[in-house]
């Protein structure tokens, strides 16, 4: 798989929520690296373009006390979102539990749809959904 990179958004960058409850700050070394979507059943639905950094390089600056979480299946990803507003912000990945998946979207600096094309992930046929 080629590595897809947007360092044009190399950088500190805020992203927040849609009431700016929820205000995060993501060092972003490389800009965006790797945007994508899941087809998975939660992805699916909340239709967010996505791309991950290091669990180091993301920090809750404010708003912690509002954030919502949800987890499903495995319960191993946990996604949070605002409680104010609903807007899905970052999950520990599943996957990867070393990162976290961000919303590009929350990103103050960004318009996600200069990104395009996104690719889809397959997230129905995750790995640890199988029977062993």
């Amino acid at each position: 798989m080629t590595r897809r990179t947007h360092p044009e958004y190399a950088g500190i960058h805020h992203a927040r929520c849609h009431c700016g409850s929820v205000v995060l700050e993501l060092d972003l070394p490389e800009g965006i690296v790797d945007p994508r979507r899941c087809d998975c059943s939660m992805c699916r639905r909340r239709g967010a373009i996505v791309a991950s950094v290091t669990l180091d390089r993301l920090k809750v600056i404010e708003g912690a006390d509002n954030l919502g979480l949800y987890t499903f299946n495995t319960h191993t990803a946990q996604h949070f979102f605002c409680r104010t507003c609903g807007i899905y912000t970052h999950h520990q990945r599943r996957s990867n539990p070393n990162e976290y998946g961000f919303n590009v979207a929350c990103i103050d600096a960004i318009y996600p749809f200069d990104l395009d094309p996104v690719p889809v992930r397959d997230g129905q046929s995750h790995p640890s959904d199988r029977k062993r």
